[in-house]
């Protein structure tokens, strides 16, 4: 008998613990800088990937890999979660939506929410997406936006295409939220024209589903009630200005005064007339005491925000008369294009008036005062409303947030791991850990130290299947 057996068996057994698990199949990322919102940074880390799934993340150090695996170079290089655009529009420019999957993909908008269109048109959108997970965003609707009567979004000019259903009556509200149930949406959005009533049934009948709503603060309510009575998130800050004036009280009491005049006039010319005659002057006289009172309302409800920076600020900031920017519209359908081209230069010569300066300042301000205030926000566009690319405009919005005082990692979280757990998705995406889905961006730069690193993409990959952004740029000018 070999006395050195013993010995020789710890010296295997030494060997097999160092070397580690082996991977076959699989994808391999090495050498990386790991991000997230729930961990921070970890660096020089190697993620493995296999089918759709993140197998493991380990100290490169320790994992060894078969011939088999294909390696990815991480090295000074920075993955995170693929990000999520929380509110966009597929039926906005229809010609535009075949165009959209490779424009979000391009720019690592793994997963959309769309906020209102069609039924049957996003629905659309939504089922191609389930069928081709690796080339397509994941995308959630939330189907018309359901509004009151006279309808804003009731297709009366390209402006205000048709977007929303109107209800005359709290059973037709909560009739249309069953119909949109009975489709598949993935939540209920409730518009600005809706009566206390019928947006309250709206909310009942959504809760019963469970489904979120989302929504504007309809004009015949206050933002507190709103929140009361189950709204889970806001759009765009819409309308919390005017509860937050020193005579909301006055200003409602006007509103409804226009709301019943205006019942015959056009939903979209009734709402433009109500917004310039108390918008400005609610801006202009904030109370310090309502604001805290409304976010304490926003807070206690859990009602989470999506400000829409990129569109709220869009009239002051105009990202898109820039050259660099104008030059995404080249990926445009040719007709969208060219529209753009002339819509933006057109924009570009019109003064910026005293009251949108104003504005600008008062989002700014509020957009700081709910971060601070702990309420969850998710970053979202509008896009393609106002000249926003889709896929690139989430950038400038993440941008915006950061220069309203969010850190990038908080910023990092508005478009990660906030909108999968607003759909309940927080085990499966969102983070960078094992056993969630292998939507991830690899970045030339660090987003930690200027969030624009987020444009200095290298790779994106969906589903675990890799994109190089290069393929869908060409892709995206061969379909003009």
């Amino acid at each position: 008998m070999n006395n050195n057996y013993p010995l020789l068996l710890v010296f295997l057994s030494f060997i097999a613990c160092q070397s580690g698990p082996k991977y076959h199949d699989a994808i391999a990322i090495t050498n990386v800088n790991v991000i997230d919102a729930q961990n921070g940074l970890r660096e020089n880390q190697t993620v493995i990937l296999q089918n759709n799934t993140i197998t493991k993340i380990q100290a490169s150090s320790e994992v060894t890999l078969t011939g088999d695996s294909e390696k990815i170079d991480g090295s000074n290089k920075y993955l995170i979660p693929g990000l999520w655009d929380a509110h966009v529009h597929f039926a906005y420019i229809e010609e535009l939506a075949p165009s959209m999957f490779d424009l979000f993909l391009m720019y690592g908008i793994t997963s959309v929410r769309d906020t209102g269109g069609k039924i049957d048109f996003v629905m659309k959108w939504k089922e191609a997406a389930e069928k081709n997970p690796k080339n397509a965003p994941r995308v959630k609707i939330a189907g018309p936006l359901i509004d009151g009567i006279p309808n804003v979004y009731d297709g009366s000019s390209p402006q205000r295409p048709q977007l929303s259903v109107g209800a005359a009556t709290p059973e037709e509200a909560r009739a249309i939220v069953q119909n949109l149930d009975d489709k598949g949406v993935d939540l209920i959005k409730a518009y600005e024209m809706l009566s206390p009533e019928q947006f309250k049934a709206i909310a009942q009948e959504a809760k019963k589903l469970g489904l979120k709503i989302t929504g504007h603060i309809p004009l015949s309510m206050d933002v507190i009630i709103a929140s009361d009575a189950g709204l889970n998130s806001m759009e765009h800050l819409r309308n919390i200005e005017m509860s937050c004036a020193s005579n909301s009280e006055q200003l409602m009491e006007q509103r409804r005064v226009l709301l019943r005049d205006g019942r015959n006039d056009q939903g979209g010319v009734l709402r433009s007339r109500i917004h310039n005659a108390q918008r400005a002057y609610a801006v202009q006289n904030q109370n310090e005491e309502k604001t805290q009172k409304v976010l304490a309302a926003l807070k206690r409800n859990d009602t989470w925000q999506i400000p829409t920076m990129s569109i709220a600020v869009g009239g002051t900031h105009r990202p898109f008369v820039d050259t660099e920017w104008q030059e995404d519209f080249q990926y445009l359908p040719a007709e969208v294009e060219s529209k753009w081209l002339e819509g933006a230069n057109q924009v570009a010569k019109s003064e910026i008036s005293e009251d949108r300066l104003a504005y600008t300042d008062w989002v700014n301000d509020m957009v700081a005062k709910i971060n601070k205030a702990d309420i969850p926000i998710m970053a979202g566009t509008d896009t393609p409303i106002f000249f926003l690319t889709p896929g690139r405009s989430l950038h400038d919005e993440l941008a915006l947030l950061v220069n309203v005082g969010m850190s990038p990692l908080e910023v990092l979280e508005s478009a990660t791991t906030l909108p999968a757990k607003y759909f309940g998705l927080e085990d499966e995406m969102g983070l960078i850990q094992e056993s969630m889905i292998a939507d991830l961006i690899l970045l030339n730069s660090n987003p930690l130290e200027d969030i624009n690193n987020t444009l200095d993409i290298y790779m994106v990959i969906k589903d675990g299947h890799l994109i190089n952004p290069a393929d869908l740029q060409k892709k995206l000018l061969s379909n003009k």
